[in-house]
């Protein structure tokens, strides 16, 4: 038996607006929408057939928001990171995201890393790695 990495789930206040904020900072799409709960996949998926035509341990996980009555408080203990390609600008990158509501963050990470510490705008933080090729 396999497992496969079905979703992330991600607790919000207001999850229809934290989803099309990671959205339009991953070029995700949302797929379901209700009150309590969104669901984003990876942009480069075109339909359901699309994805019924995978292999079911290469379909991509998706991001889930739920909404939950309290603010974040603490770090996360699980974090995303991203990583631009090679032929890519980080900085730029960095830059697109902080004018989306991206705020940079200290977690103790110290001078010279090779990675950019962010939060997103309920304070959730991810990584922006060096750029990568694979």
């Amino acid at each position: 038996m396999a497992l496969r990495w079905y979703s992330t789930v991600i607790d919000s206040q207001d999850p229809s607006a934290l989803a099309r904020w990671w959205a339009e900072a991953l070029d995700w799409q949302v797929i379901y929408e209700a009150e309590d709960e969104v669901v984003l996949i990876p942009g480069y998926v075109s339909s359901e057939e699309e994805v019924l035509a995978m292999e079911w341990e290469r379909i991509p996980p998706g991001l889930v928001f739920v909404k939950v009555p309290e603010p974040k408080s603490v770090k996360n203990r699980l974090h995303i990171d991203l990583a631009p390609h090679t032929d890519d600008d980080r900085d730029a990158e960095i830059a697109r995201l902080e004018k989306l509501g991206a705020t940079r963050e200290d977690v103790g990470q110290g001078a010279g890393v090779t990675w950019t510490v962010l939060a997103d705008p309920e304070g959730n933080e991810f990584c922006v790695l060096s750029p990568r090729d694979a």
